[in-house]
C-alpha cells in the first residue's frame, strides 16, 4: 500500500509542478518499459524461487 501512495503522491506532483493533465500510461506500461525479455527473466526467476522448473518455447515454434 505504501507504493501505490508513493507513485500517486508521485502522479500528483508531477501533475501539480508541471500544470499538466493526467494521461493514464495503460495496463502494460511497465512491460513496455522493461522489456519482453527482462520480464519473462523475471518471471522464469520467481518460478524457479517457488521451486519449479520451467521450460519455454517461443510462439513461433507452437
Amino acid at each position: 500500500m505504501v507504493a501505490v501512495g508513493h507513485a500517486i503522491l508521485t502522479s500528483i506532483w508531477h501533475i501539480l509542478t508541471n500544470n499538466a493533465e493526467y494521461a493514464d500510461l495503460g495496463a502494460d506500461h511497465f512491460l513496455q518499459r522493461t522489456g519482453r525479455a527482462r520480464q519473462t527473466r523475471r518471471l522464469v526467476s520467481q518460478l524457479n524461487m517457488l521451486g519449479n522448473q520451467v521450460s519455454l518455447q517461443s510462439e513461433e515454434s507452437v
